[in-house]
């Protein structure tokens, strides 16, 4: 997972007041139950240290974001006064949570994220589609497209000598409102840099928009039956596909990463090794296994690269922080990416930790040259 989203939260200093609450609005009342969670956090946060003027600016954008559909979370974090960051979460957090620290604590938006594939769905008919889009950052953008023909649309049987006239005018429509939806689907695709470009809806209209898309998205293209343009219709089935054919290109990019992982002889794996190699940015990408129980500290100091597992690793200023947002910040601050493993999804790794590395050299842990 690229975490750039979380520059704005490490670009200033703390200390952080973190927030992840429950936000949906399913229920009479939902407003109210919203307004009751965000005040035990409020009253958590003050009993923490955390300054009135930081708990304000949290509950005007808490209680104040547009809310969705249907069941979803909320997480927002905030120093000096100011939101640095707020996320919706597609799911609610399994527990209201307030947290006061030096750092953000961003590992459950990381955990609940997941890896991020930006993809395109169009919905088409022979009139035209809904086209939408979704950046790796969780975006979205939504276009319609009419297309400029309007009839004939349908390979009517008149019969006579004009019927073929009628079929061609047909086809030739079709043809016409598809280049219309494959120009807005090549912007969109482009736009967001797409892996996946979901094709739904009239079978027919479907086919001819395909054979319209250059080669590069037809390689990146899935086409299906699903969904209708249709008032009324159900898009459940089409949503249900949609996020099982994203699901399975990131299980694709946690694959490649692993592998590489495995490639490397035994090196990055464990705390001491990552903690090392994230002091001399040497990590690509950090394995590791989800655990929402652990509550391991680390030595932090003023740089992102300032991080030791003891305070005479570091010197000058030093102050001890959750693991997690150590390792976080490290991240951040050396361009690195993460991958978050649920427990049997990956090697078993020695402090559920592990790293890809940029590179190696003698001075690298486990390298046998040190």
């Amino acid at each position: 997972m690229e975490l750039s989203f979380l520059r704005p939260v490490y670009a200033r200093p703390g200390p952080w007041s973190s927030v992840y609450l429950d936000a949906s609005r399913n229920c009479e009342g939902a407003q109210t139950a919203l307004e009751l969670r965000w005040r035990g956090l409020a009253e958590e946060l003050v009993s923490y240290g955390a300054d009135l003027s930081t708990v304000a600016a949290l509950g005007d954008v808490v209680l104040g974001h547009e809310p969705l559909p249907g069941n979803y979370g909320f997480a927002a974090f905030a120093a000096d006064g100011q939101v640095g960051l707020a996320q919706y979460l597609a799911a609610p957090p399994v527990k209201d949570l307030a947290a006061y620290a030096p750092l953000p604590h961003t590992m459950p938006l990381i955990a609940q994220r997941g890896e991020q594939i930006p993809w395109v769905r169009v919905l088409a008919d022979r009139t035209g589609a809904d086209v939408c889009a979704v950046s790796a950052g969780g975006v979205q953008r939504r276009t319609t497209v009419a297309g400029g023909e309007t009839f004939p649309l349908r390979r009517v049987e008149p019969g006579g000598w004009s019927q073929s006239h009628y079929q061609r005018a047909a086809v030739e429509a079709w043809h016409h409102n598809a280049g219309d939806v494959a120009k807005a689907t090549v912007h969109a695709a482009e736009a967001v840099d797409a892996e996946v470009v979901v094709l739904a809806g009239d079978v027919r209209a479907t086919g001819v928009l395909a054979a319209q898309l250059p080669e590069r998205w037809q390689a990146r293209m899935v086409r299906t039956d699903a969904g209708a343009r249709d008032i009324g219709a159900d898009p459940s089935t089409l949503d249900d596909i949609t996020v099982q054919l994203v699901a399975e290109v990131a299980d694709e990019h946690i694959g490649r990463t692993l592998d590489r992982f495995g490639m490397q002889e035994e090196v990055g794996e464990g705390l001491d090794a990552v903690v090392e190699a994230l002091r001399r940015a040497q990590v690509d990408t950090m394995l590791l296994v989800d655990d929402p129980s652990a509550v391991g500290e680390l030595w932090i100091g003023p740089a992102p690269t300032d991080i030791a597992l003891n305070r005479d690793a570091l010197d000058g200023e030093a102050q001890r922080v959750r693991a997690d947002a150590a390792l976080v910040r490290a991240l951040v601050g050396t361009d690195a990416e993460i991958n978050v493993l649920g427990p049997e999804e990956g090697p078993v790794l020695t402090d559920g930790l592990g790293a890809v590395l940029r590179y190696t050299d003698a001075a690298t842990p486990g390298t046998g040259r040190d």
